[in-house]
């Protein structure tokens, strides 16, 4: 394997096979890593009025259907991959103006929106693929006062490892846009690791909870759900 570069697509494969038959928005949201059952949207609070963001939307599923079935004033799907831009728009562009898809680095874009957010989140998003001393802290000022942060995460590596106990990523296969092998970075971190750097970066309240899988499946995987209140 090579190691990635910061141009590369990563994501250009990802989620392109169902796209191609699916383009309904989904009637369920779940933060599990087979997206097969556990908590839904309802954690989030009441969304009414509210503005969301996504971070690490991917093909914007999950926002679109906050911004479908939730009434916010606004949800944010930020991705950095041009691949699951181009998806999104392609996808959920109708939802605009109520769904909001925007192509930049995630820490770019919560840098430029101080004070915006009632509601962050992640699943399985750009929380497990920026290093967290750099995206947290820029989540916490982009979070109103008492704004929330909820991310679902690995609780251990997909081989079954157990998570870092420090904050150190690991590199986990991907493949360029043309199919090549390569790698990224991921955060797979404890439940004590996630707590002592949200902590750090302005966050009170914090609570994470294993989710147990819902199925032997190869690859299947627990889910750390972790949330957090922007500390005033």
């Amino acid at each position: 394997m090579r190691v990635t570069t910061t141009t590369t697509d990563l994501w250009h494969h990802y989620g392109r096979t169902r796209a191609e038959h699916d383009r309904a928005v989904p009637h369920t949201f779940s933060w599990l890593w087979n997206q097969n059952g556990g908590p839904g949207p309802e954690v989030l609070g009441d969304l009414t009025g509210k503005v969301v963001g996504d971070l690490g939307a991917g093909a914007a599923r999950h926002a679109a259907h906050l911004a479908t079935h939730h009434a916010p004033a606004r949800v944010d799907a930020v991705d950095a991959s041009p691949a699951q831009y181009a998806m999104a728009i392609d996808l959920f562009g109708h939802l605009a103006p109520r769904l909001r898809i925007v192509r930049s680095g995630v820490v770019k874009h919560v840098q430029t929106m101080a004070d915006t957010y009632d509601v962050l989140y992640s699943v399985f998003g750009a929380v497990d693929f920026t290093d967290p001393s750099e995206l947290l802290p820029s989540v916490a000022a982009a979070l109103r006062p008492g704004g929330r942060l909820l991310f679902s995460t690995l609780a251990h590596y997909l081989g079954g490892a157990p998570a870092e106990p420090d904050v150190v990523p690991a590199d986990v296969p991907a493949r360029s846009p043309d199919g090549e092998a390569t790698t990224m970075r991921r955060w797979v971190l404890q439940e004590q690791t996630w707590t002592k750097v949200l902590d750090e970066s302005g966050f009170t309240q914090i609570s994470a909870d294993r989710l147990p899988s819902t199925t032997s499946a190869p690859r299947s995987a627990d889910t750390l759900f972790v949330t957090a209140v922007r500390r005033a």
